[in-house]
């Protein structure tokens, strides 16, 4: 039977509601906050995988266009790979969830949420965590939940339970919060420069409100939830464990002290050793697992005990760091970042507005101009593997890099570039994504980007025994692999821009949190001294490789004039000038080029396009059309006048082709533009013009004022219209040789 549950999160209802969709599956729930709904089903294998020593869950983020009533915009119309948004929200998911299954658990296990309705307002990111823990709950699979979660803004120094898009736009954070009843699991946030202070208070306010969701998806599940199924944790054989132990001896306390790459070597010799005397005895996978666990225990056991790090830092120190900018000669922005064994090199690239990327999501966000790809090689970990393009771990700390730096980048108004940084991971010792936000910022100030704030972001870890908390700072990739939390905290020197928790635990503490963001603090001021050194603001130009860009605001009426009938203007622009032209709605147009010539070009063209031909205005102008009684003059682009044979020159002219030709470049003065348009020019106007202003010129340069000494001769003829023969002379002034219309 249908079960649905209500509780009100802020101030709108959530619904979770099961028994009606999905019903084959393990468990499954559908979620629903205001018009949004996510259907969340999981399932699990009978038997546990072979040969794996990691938890085998899948998490799988579904968007289905239809929910936001639009059609995918792909060539076969219909949703195939995970976007970055799905993908993102899949490993908030999993992250939130993967802590809480059991130790050695080794089921396939997947979650699949499916995005039914969107509303453009409630992300389904949050109901996707809520919906997964609660499926979980409900079935038969093993987990240590419920988990709640929520997102927390802030708008005027308030604290805001699940902001909408629309609130986000203006909010100071963005935080996401997933706990469960008695400890946090995950923690996700981007900031614009928030004190630490807000950052703690926001985390508290959100797990607070998660209490609640706990509760509710509590009483669902003991409604109708499934018997968990019998699992038994497989141990490591104790005799296996003694047998590897006593052939190694002390040894290991000595190897952990040694260098990432000695300690490598040193460590495949143990194991070679292992296997030369113990394979007879034992299956390889057991050795190995024996090795590992031994070795787990040294590098906690000396944190623990005697607070003695990996490599001999003390608790609170960081790395020694190295940078150098300008590292590659022709990109627009380059930096390399070293911190200890881990070494990040980071390009810039500018372009135009038009290189943006265009999103095809169910989101209101269509369009980004800033981008961040981060690039994890296996060479960077001394590995042989096949690369077959980014995987979700790089798509997951691209973005957080990405997050960590929007909040100091120029705005699109001032700065009309699309911006593209690479961060290349060269060398891998633990914290390569903030090793990243490091180099990132450093190659945007030798691109000579306005950033408002240096960015540095700092990896704290924790190593946790009972009741016992170790906080470490700057951990390296022992410490990771074998510690209980990854905390990543990102900022200025004035406050956070980007938040990431991961741990391994049930649960952290809050005060483990809180002291983790005030050491984050001192690390972050510490790193940003050590890149000031090498850089401390932007250059105060960019890259003479970079393109230039312009912007000029023209009529909007005049929008379709610059692109003409099928873009054939504007295509003809961009040909002609080698630059990029942009024309937003409003009448603004973005200019690119690396050649201001060409980019000045392209802008005389864009103007004159959209200028309104003025009477009593000189213009030089080309001859596109001769005919017998006068020439067409193209003053402005697409924009023609006739100068009438008679206003050709300031004399007779018998034919039309004695004067002009096809081609030809002249000045003309705008004398008419009739009611019909049509524009009437003279040219004549404009060399008697020039003609007085010689002889002016003539008689200042003579010494006296009065008729000049050598004036112009009138044409035969002059302004006399004749009748036919014996007719008396007539004379027209205003009209010159031309005889009114009869």
């Amino acid at each position: 039977m249908p079960q649905i549950l209500e509780y009100l999160v802020g101030d709108r209802p959530l619904v979770i509601e099961t028994g009606r969709l999905a019903t084959q599956a393990d468990g499954a729930v559908t979620v629903q906050y205001g018009d949004t709904l996510v259907l969340v089903a999981a399932c699990v294998s009978s038997e546990p995988r072979q040969g794996t020593d990691f938890l085998p869950l899948t998490v799988d983020y579904e968007e289905r266009h239809y929910a936001a009533g639009k059609i995918p915009g792909s060539f076969i119309r219909r949703e195939s790979r995970p976007s970055q948004a799905a993908i993102l929200a899949d490993r908030l998911t999993d992250r939130s969830l993967r802590p809480l299954f059991p130790k050695n658990f080794r089921n396939d296990i997947q979650v699949v949420i499916t995005v039914l309705s969107a509303d453009q307002e409630n992300d389904p990111d949050v109901l996707a965590i809520i919906g997964a823990s609660a499926a979980l709950s409900l079935s038969a699979i093993p987990f240590d939940g419920p988990v709640g979660a929520v997102r927390v803004g802030c708008l005027d120094g308030e604290l805001v339970l699940n902001p909408t898009f629309t609130q986000l736009v203006d909010s100071s954070l963005d935080l996401v919060i997933a706990g469960t009843s008695g400890a946090l699991v995950m923690v996700e946030a981007g900031a614009k420069e928030v004190p630490d202070r807000l950052i703690l208070e926001a985390i508290k306010f959100g797990q607070q409100a998660n209490q609640g969701i706990v509760r509710l998806q509590q009483q669902l599940s003991e409604a109708g939830g499934k018997p968990k199924m019998d699992f038994t944790p497989t141990e490591i054989s104790p005799e296996v464990e003694e047998a590897v132990s006593a052939i190694i001896g002390g040894r290991l306390s000595e190897v952990i002290y040694k260098p990432k790459g000695e300690r490598e070597e040193a460590l495949t010799a143990i194991k070679e050793e292992l296997s030369q005397e113990l394979e007879e005895k034992f299956p390889p996978q057991e050795i190995t697992s024996a090795l590992e666990s031994l070795l787990r225990r040294e590098v906690r056991s000396q944190i623990l005990e005697r607070g003695a790090r990996v490599g001999g830092r003390g608790l609170s120190e960081v790395r020694p760091i190295a940078c150098e900018v300008g590292f590659l000669p022709r990109t627009h922005g380059s930096a390399l970042f070293n911190r200890g064994g881990t070494q990040v090199l980071t390009t810039t690239t500018l372009g135009s507005i038009r290189k943006e990327q265009l999103i095809d999501t169910i989101s209101q966000e269509e369009s980004k101009r800033f981008l961040h790809h981060y690039n994890f090689p296996p060479y960077s970990v001394g590995e042989v593997k096949r690369i077959v393009g980014p995987g979700r771990r790089e798509i997951g700390h691209g973005a957080l890099v990405e997050r960590a730096l929007a909040p100091v980048l120029p705005n699109e108004v001032d700065f009309p570039y699309t911006i593209r940084l690479v961060s290349e991971v060269l060398s891998s010792n633990g914290s390569t994504s903030m090793a990243s936000v490091c180099a990132s910022i450093l190659s945007l100030m030798d691109a000579g980007i306005p950033i408002s704030s240096p960015v540095a972001g700092v990896a704290m870890g924790v190593i946790a025994e009972n009741d016992k908390y170790v906080l470490l700072t700057d951990i390296e990739g022992l410490e990771d692999a074998y510690g209980n939390m990854d905390f990543k905290v990102a900022g200025t020197a004035e406050g956070i821009t980007a938040l990431q928790m991961d741990i391994k635990l049930k649960g952290i503490p809050y005060e483990v949190i809180e002291k983790a963001i005030k050491e984050a603090h001192d690390a972050r001021r510490f790193i940003l001294d050590k890149m000031s050194q090498t850089i401390s603001s932007s250059r105060s130009e960019l890259s003479k490789y970079a393109p230039r860009m312009y912007k000029i605001t023209i009529d909007p009426d005049k929008i379709g004039t610059v692109i003409g009938p099928g873009g054939k203007m504007i295509r003809s622009i961009v040909e002609e000038t080698k630059a990029t032209v942009d024309v937003e709605n409003d009448g603004t147009v973005i200019i690119g080029s690396t050649s201001e010539e060409g980019a000045q070009k392209a802008i005389k063209i864009i103007e004159d396009l959209t200028k309104d031909v003025e009477v009593g205005a000189v213009y030089t102008g080309r001859v596109t059309r001769v005919i017998s009684i006068g020439a067409f003059v193209e003053i402005l682009p697409g924009k023609e006048g006739m100068v009438h044979i008679s206003e050709l020159a300031d004399y007779r002219v018998p034919s039309v082709e004695d004067v002009v030709k096809v081609g030809d470049e002249i000045m003309v003065v705008v004398t008419e533009i009739d009611r019909m348009g049509r524009i009437n020019l003279s040219r004549r106007a404009v060399l008697q013009g020039l003609s007085k202003a010689a002889n002016v010129k003539d008689t200042m340069a003579s010494g006296f004022a009065g008729k000049p000494q050598n004036p112009p001769q009138r044409p035969r003829g002059g302004d006399l219209e004749r009748r036919p023969r014996g007719g008396p002379p007539r004379r027209y002034p205003d009209r010159g040789r031309k005889p009114p219309y009869r």
